[in-house]
């Protein structure tokens, strides 16, 4: 009898364990856990930060811990790598305030343009209404 059946319940949600990356796709990654059993870490699960490649946070071959999350009814496991990170607080912007003022700037520019052109049109007697002459000036 295999030593292997015993363990398939030593994981339980909220463990942290211990792994090797087997493989890699386009939505997570395959993990094969130090006890012998399979699991998965979403792309989602791999960083509080937008990952947009798995390969761009793992590659194959290495090693990573990770704490379970769930475990489904067909005995699959579910990790995440990013429960173990620090969630560091988003750094705010030195230049945020610079930022509006330009982004306002931008829009007062426009906005004084509009009118100015709607301005122009109102003052033209003949409006917006401009229709061929049949060749009279």
């Amino acid at each position: 009898m295999s030593e292997k059946a015993p363990e398939t319940t030593a994981v339980s949600v909220g463990d942290v364990v211990n792994g090797t990356i087997e493989h890699l796709a386009a939505y997570g990654a395959f993990v094969r856990l130090e006890s012998g059993q399979k699991a998965m870490v979403h792309i989602s699960e791999l960083s509080h930060n937008y990952v947009k490649k798995v390969e761009d946070i793992l590659e194959v071959g290495q090693k990573v811990s990770a704490k379970v999350i769930k475990i489904d009814d067909k005995g699959r496991i579910d990790l995440s790598i990013k429960a173990l990170q620090v969630r560091e607080p988003q750094p705010r912007p030195v230049n945020r305030e610079d930022d509006f003022e330009k982004k306002l700037a931008g829009f007062m520019k426009f906005s004084d343009e509009k009118i100015a052109d709607l301005n122009s049109k109102s003052k033209d007697p003949r409006g917006s209404k401009r229709r061929s002459t049949g060749g009279k000036k």
